[in-house]
């Protein structure tokens, strides 16, 4: 019986730092990129452990950071890869210059657009991709057509294109709009292109592909090239994570950017609200962040007397009593003996 050597694969110890996935990462090794304890490495072969110095493309590789998530809105007309052979840009061209490096969970084709995540974390990343995960993801599918329900039974049941098999998808018919029809689609498994050929193989023609939710996380009204990370908690709550898995800047929110080309970032969306996925991206205090009072004078305001002394469950409010407009009480100056409050008698 073999020992079992120390440590783990150096592709899996790239990955889990960000710098790559595991099959990039021995892409890497094989084109003589990675070092260890000084030495250039050509097979992936190798255990390494905390103890041994690792280098990439010359720079350190440094212990891996805590696993973090972004939901990023892919917008149309970008590649889904670190770099393009044809020199198209990217999605990594366009995200904030203060985010990590990061890498796609899956991908979305050039020409389609919506919810895309992110990580900086290897071992999430192909967690997240696994078929085994099973989670649903939906889409917002505009074709080229006025199809009735029953043309859709073909993707309900499943069907083969070009010899390859589809699995059955989730497909409601939304509306028609003139020319096109929208429709939601869920499938749980992405396959290249496969909405897109599934559709063709039915007669239709999708003009506009929107992915609105990958498994819990949901695009919510993010606008195109908005990027808002998830917190820790969420990521425990729904991957199961450790607890070192916390949130990166506290118990506060992680604060979401807006990318924009060139790598600037704009006004930052709110927070997420109710889904841990869902937010708005317009100008939005976050729901548990506390909103500053606006200052107020020394001066009394007209009413306030009224509307703090408001029935909380009737909304009405008592008739309000000025101290300024009845006197005090005082003491009658009739004779002694007199009852309190009551006239002096006037003589006949």
């Amino acid at each position: 019986m073999t020992d079992t050597p120390e440590g783990d694969r150096i592709a899996k110890v790239l990955s889990r730092a960000g710098i790559a996935s595991r099959r990039e990462a021995e892409r890497m090794i094989e084109l003589g990129q990675v070092t260890v304890n000084g030495r250039v490495i050509s097979s992936p072969a190798l255990n390494v452990t905390a103890k041994d110095r690792i280098t990439v493309a010359g720079q350190p590789v440094q212990e891996p950071e805590v696993a973090r998530l972004w939901l990023y809105y892919k917008p149309e007309g970008l590649v889904t890869s670190t770099s393009d052979e044809k020199g198209r840009e990217t999605v990594f061209d366009h995200l904030p210059p203060d985010l990590p490096r990061v890498m796609s969970v899956g991908r979305l084709d050039l020409n389609s657009e919506g919810l895309l995540l992110l990580t900086n974390d290897g071992e999430l990343k192909r967690r997240l991709e696994l078929p085994s995960t099973g989670w649903l993801r939906r889409y917002r599918v505009r074709v080229k057509g006025n199809p009735a329900d029953p043309d859709l039974e073909p993707l309900r049941s499943g069907m083969t294109v070009e010899g390859e098999r589809f699995q059955a998808m989730i497909v409601s018919l939304d509306r028609v709009q003139g020319a096109n029809a929208w429709l939601t689609v869920g499938l749980r498994e992405g396959k290249n292109r496969e909405i897109r050929r599934a559709m063709t193989a039915i007669g239709l023609t999708v003009n506009r592909l929107i992915r609105i939710s990958y498994g819990p996380f949901r695009l919510g009204d993010m606008e195109p090239g908005d990027v808002r990370e998830v917190r820790g908690k969420t990521l425990r709550d729904q991957l199961g994570l450790p607890p070192a898995s916390e949130d990166v800047t506290g118990t506060a929110k992680p604060k979401p950017t807006r990318a924009r080309p060139g790598g600037t970032a704009a006004k930052p969306p709110p927070a997420p609200s109710g889904t841990p996925a869902s937010g708005s991206a317009r100008a939005k205090a976050p729901r548990d962040r506390p909103v500053p009072k606006p200052a107020q004078s020394s001066a009394p305001r007209a009413g306030a007397a009224r509307i703090a002394s408001a029935d909380p469950r009737t909304g009405t409010v008592p008739r309000a009593r000025s101290k300024s407009a009845r006197p005090a009480p005082t003491r009658p100056s009739g004779p002694r003996g007199s009852s309190p409050g009551t006239p002096p008698r006037r003589g006949k």
